[in-house]
């Protein structure tokens, strides 16, 4: 009895973290796609870093995590169990850490992307954390999308209201894994990335926006441009699928004042695995991160 209770716990805590989607058959989804993100693991992806901060260049790490889940539609969080009304999503965690001369920043933001053919994200979130203090947004899709948002700045501090849809940087991302074909050219009107905004204590809202397609070698490139933000985004990944993001360049000014001037921060494909990290939780598995090139 006492083994029985044992390997039943350890079925439930397996069954708890991978995902469960109940509407993985009846996505308009290639088999490829089923095949490479319904087995189970996470894609986990480490990236040299220079980011840009305080009118400098910082040497860090960036870490993109995609992996698929069931989405409660209401509440809009991960789901412990199979249901025929949750959402299958592709979720992608993004971090970055670096050092800003004494201190270290760490950045954190999640996107939720519905699989089952809708417009946008259901949800995005980013906090920063720094010894200054820290910073939090949170985006819900609703009827519109709702935001909540936290900060130690004075005149940001907590903050609720409302936006009209429109494109979102942050879903970028996703949709790249997914589709690139589907994903809007030209101008639009986006919400640049929640990172972007915080960190730049710029107005969250919709901008102009330039986005195209090209090809680079072997690369493929979706580039955006926000012309009243001078700012830019070139994503670099593959031809084919499963359209792995290969490195990443965004350029804007940065420093203070009249001493602002434009830097161009980048990430580079260290390493990249596929694995169900949930259960990889014991010091023993520390050698994946030696694998992955993470300090």
């Amino acid at each position: 009895m006492v083994r029985f209770s044992f390997l039943f716990l350890v079925l439930a805590i397996l069954t708890s973290c991978e995902n469960t989607s109940s509407q993985k058959q009846n996505l308009d989804l290639s088999d490829d796609f089923k095949e490479y993100w319904y087995s189970g693991e996470a894609e986990i992806t480490s990236y040299h870093l220079e980011q840009v901060r305080y009118g400098e260049i910082r040497n860090g790490e960036a870490v993109l995590i995609f992996v698929t889940e069931d989405f409660l539609p209401e509440e809009q969080v991960k789901a412990n169990s199979a249901a025929k009304e949750n959402i299958s999503v592709l979720k992608l965690n993004a971090t970055k850490n670096f050092i800003t001369g004494i201190y270290p920043y760490s950045i954190m933001q999640s996107t939720f992307y519905p699989l089952n053919g809708k417009e946008h994200a259901l949800k995005v979130s980013a906090s920063i954390q720094e010894w200054c203090g820290q910073v939090y947004t949170q985006l819900n899709n609703r009827n519109k999308y709702e935001v909540v948002s936290h900060s130690y700045f004075q005149g940001e501090a907590d903050k609720n209201f409302s936006l009209e849809k429109v494109a979102l940087e942050n879903e970028i991302w996703n949709r790249l894994r997914i589709d690139p074909d589907k994903i809007p050219t030209g101008k639009l009107k986006m919400i640049p990335s929640l990172e972007y905004l915080r960190l730049s204590h710029n107005e969250l809202k919709a901008y102009e926006a330039n986005s195209e397609f090209y090809t680079i070698d072997h690369l493929n490139v979706y580039r955006l441009e926000y012309p009243e933000l001078k700012r830019n985004l070139k994503i670099y990944f593959s031809r084919t699928f499963p359209y792995t993001i290969e490195k990443w360049e965004e350029s804007y000014p940065s420093g203070f004042g009249e001493n602002a001037k434009m830097l161009t921060t980048k990430a580079v494909k260290k390493q990249r695995i596929k694995s169900d990290y949930w259960n990889k939780n014991s010091n023993k598995n520390l050698p994946l991160r030696d694998k992955l090139e993470l300090n």
